[in-house]
C-alpha cells in the first residue's frame, strides 16, 4: 500500500492550495479517505473525510466552508482544496486510507505527509 501526498508549500494568508494524494495497493473505491494535519507541538487532527462512495463528507469545524475534499476513483486519488488559508492552517498534512482487511476489520494507512506553511 502506498499513499503519496503532493501540492504542499508556502502560501500567503488568504491564498489557496490543492493537495493531492495518489494511492496504490488497495481497493481505493471501497475505502474511506481522509486528510489529517499535525502542527508543531500539537496532536494530529482530522481535517476532512469522504466515504468510499463519495456520498458523505465531514470536516473539522475550523475548516468548514474553506476546505473541500474530493476523490477520483478512476485515478485512485483524493484531493483537498484549501481556500482562504490562515496562518493557523500551517501543519504537515497527511492522507489516510481506511481499508477493510476482512469483514468488520479495518486497517488505517498513512502517507508521508506534505508541509503547508501559511505566512506573509
Amino acid at each position: 500500500v502506498q499513499l503519496v501526498e503532493s501540492g504542499g508549500g508556502l502560501v500567503q494568508p488568504g491564498g489557496s492550495l490543492r493537495l493531492s494524494c495518489t494511492t496504490s495497493g488497495f481497493t481505493f473505491s471501497s475505502s474511506d479517505m481522509s486528510w489529517y494535519r499535525q502542527a508543531p507541538g500539537k496532536e494530529r487532527e482530522l481535517v476532512a473525510v469522504m466515504t468510499a462512495g463519495g456520498g458523505s463528507t465531514n470536516y473539522a469545524d475550523s475548516v468548514k466552508g474553506r476546505f473541500t475534499i474530493s476523490r477520483d476513483n478512476a485515478k485512485n486519488t483524493v484531493y483537498l482544496q484549501m481556500n482562504s488559508l490562515k496562518p493557523e492552517d500551517t501543519a504537515v498534512y497527511y492522507c489516510s486510507a481506511r481499508v477493510m482487511v476482512i469483514a468488520t476489520l479495518y486497517h488505517r494507512y498513512w502517507g508521508q505527509g506534505t508541509q503547508v506553511t501559511v505566512s506573509s
